[in-house]
Parts: C-alpha cells; sequence; structure tokens
C-alpha cells in the first residue's frame, strides 16, 4: 500500500472551482464540443456524495494534509471497492474473445468469474469510447484525433471523493507527453509495441494534461504497482492490446499480467474489468465486446445479461464509491454479479 495515499493532500487548493463544476455538470451526458465546458439542462440527484477535495490547479504543489476517509459502502448493490482496475482492450466483437481457442486464458477468467453478455460499445473508431467510459458523454469526439477537454470526468471525481488514482500506458514516454505516438518500447510483460494517446483518456483532459503533479499519474507499465492508487486504468500498447495483432498474442499478455493484479495482497476487497473500446461491428454502436469482471469470492460462471455499456462500468464505479454519475451513467443499467 505504500503509495496508496500518496496525491490525496495535492488536492486542498483548488476546491470551489471544481466541485462547482462537477456539481453542476454530472448531468451532462451528450455530445459536447471539446474545449468547451459542459452546461448542464438540470442538476442530478447523486448518491451519498464524498469528499470536499478538489484537483489542485495546474502548476500547483502538493502539500501535506490528513487523508480524507473512505465512505461507507453506498446503496445499489455495489460494494464499496478498495481498488478498481480497468484494463481496455481493443477491436474485438464478442464472437473473437467468448469461447474462442485463441483465447484461453480469458475464457478461463469467464469460467471463473463473471461476463457481461450484452455489453456494447457506443461509437467506433476508438477513442470516443475511452472519453464516453471515463466522462459520461462522447463530448464532441468523433475521430482518433487529440483533444483537449475541459468536461468533469472520473479522475476529477476520484480526486475530489478523496482517492487516488493512476494510469499505466504501456510505452508512455512519461513528462506530461502529449504526442500522438510513441516508438516501440520493451516496457513491462509482452511484446513492444506503440504507445498512442487515442488510447490514453487522461491525457485529453485539461485538468490533467495542463498540470504536471496531476500528469505524474499517468506513467510507462514497467513500475505497476497493484496498490499505487485506488483506481488504476491500464493502457496495453498495440501489440498487447489486440490492436494491430491477434487475440492470441493480446490473451498472452494478459495471462502474464493479470496475476500482478489478482495475486496481489491489494486485490482484497477490489475488483478488475477487462474491457474492448469497440468491436468490428456496429451492433448498437460500436459492436458488441467482451466485459469480464474478477473480484474475490465470486461465484464461478457468474453472467449479467442486461443490455450494458461503457456507461454502466462507469455508473458501476461512481456507484461503488459514491460519486455523482455523469452524463450517460446516470440511466445506465450498472454491472451487477454476485460480487
Amino acid at each position: 500500500m505504500r503509495h496508496e495515499i500518496r496525491h490525496r493532500s495535492t488536492a486542498r487548493l483548488a476546491l470551489a472551482a471544481l466541485c462547482a463544476a462537477l456539481a453542476l455538470s454530472a448531468c451532462s451526458g451528450g455530445r459536447t464540443t471539446p474545449n468547451a465546458t459542459v452546461v448542464p439542462s438540470s442538476v442530478v440527484t447523486t448518491p451519498a456524495a464524498t469528499g470536499t477535495t478538489s484537483p489542485p490547479a495546474a502548476g500547483s504543489a502538493a502539500s501535506p494534509a490528513s487523508p480524507t476517509p473512505l465512505p461507507s459502502p453506498t446503496s445499489g448493490g455495489v460494494p464499496n471497492f478498495r481498488h478498481v482496475y480497468v484494463i481496455v482492450m481493443e477491436n474485438k466483437e464478442y464472437s473473437s474473445i467468448v469461447g474462442s481457442s485463441s483465447a484461453p486464458y480469458l475464457n478461463s477468467l469467464i469460467a471463473r468469474y463473471g461476463l457481461a453478455t450484452q455489453f456494447y460499445a457506443e461509437t467506433h473508431p476508438s477513442e470516443p469510447n475511452y472519453i464516453a467510459l471515463t466522462s459520461g458523454g462522447l463530448q464532441g469526439t468523433s475521430s482518433d484525433g487529440a483533444y483537449d477537454l475541459t468536461v468533469p470526468n472520473l479522475f476529477d471525481q476520484i480526486e475530489v471523493s478523496g482517492r487516488t488514482w493512476h494510469v499505466y500506458a504501456q510505452g508512455y514516454p512519461g513528462k506530461c507527453f502529449q504526442g500522438s505516438i510513441a516508438n516501440p518500447v520493451v516496457d513491462g510483460p509482452g511484446a513492444a509495441g506503440e504507445y498512442v494517446r487515442k488510447h490514453n483518456p487522461a491525457i485529453s483532459y485539461t485538468t490533467i494534461s495542463g498540470n504536471p503533479t496531476r500528469c505524474a499519474n499517468i506513467t510507462g507499465l514497467a513500475g505497476f504497482d497493484p496498490a499505487a492508487a485506488n483506481f488504476e486504468f491500464i493502457v496495453p500498447n498495440q501489440i498487447n492490446d489486440m490492436h494491430s495483432s491477434s487475440t492470441e498474442a493480446g490473451d498472452v499478455f494478459l495471462r502474464t499480467f493479470v496475476p500482478e493484479i489478482t495475486g496481489s495482497a491489494a486485490f482484497g476487497n477490489s475488483v478488475l474489468f477487462i474491457t474492448w473500446d469497440e468491436g468490428s461491428t456496429n451492433l448498437k454502436g460500436g459492436g458488441r465486446v467482451a466485459t469480464i469482471a474478477v473480484t474475490p469470492g465470486m461465484s464461478p460462471g457468474s453472467r449479467q445479461d442486461a443490455p450494458t455499456n461503457h456507461y454502466s462500468m462507469l455508473r458501476t464505479i461512481e456507484l461503488a464509491w459514491g460519486l455523482p454519475f455523469l452524463g450517460g451513467a446516470q440511466t445506465a443499467t450498472a454491472l451487477t454479479f454476485p460480487w
């Protein structure tokens, strides 16, 4: 747990601005324009709002402070997980994963843990789905371009609640790198491959990209620590995520990497989600994709058959931690398993 509270103290100096933005903007789930603050049409009722802190202003320095206590478990049937891990893979339809002989490790997780059988991506191409998952809307994104978004997002919410986050983006060069692509490097398990900005949603939010202290929470994968933060978003490179390779290549990567999470002491009272950004069809906008939930004590072979999407995953995280619902998470069906 050595890094788990290291960033809680960074959030004290800019309370008013972001807290007001989050409170007013939580219900704005439609498409918005990049570089423009979301203007809400109504005020959303939120579950057990928590925390009174805000992410620091750009360039502000961290100062020592007492950690904000974590809230008690919320309603909605979702536990107050100590850690939430999200791994996003790339561009494979449900049928390319579930039951596939090319994905034996993933199918072993499906058999042992839980699977959402009717999970759909929002759109094509890749990047808007990452933005949807972390902000509750497409926010005007329609391509794999470089966007600078001034909208409320999950990373900000997590800090406001007194928790911590970390993005492990394989091959990320560091130092608030905002380029579109980086040359292939060996960075942690799996094959060498390219880092691409379009798969790293955190760098698209200006509250992060414009603040060196906060974008220091984005690092490469070699230093992965399952206890580093409450929320850890894992972005494999373009080979290990199946984007520019095969289902088998991604399965091999996950077989090596996932036990670093599930075999750690930090994984108690925690959950790992493995999902895909989009499929290869246009079903419900972005195709039907596999989404696997892994948590200790889950009944083997658990299934959720109700239609769900990336907003559902966002809602589930927000329910677990008593956060306001952002955009499409307001009306999405949460991921519910016998946790």
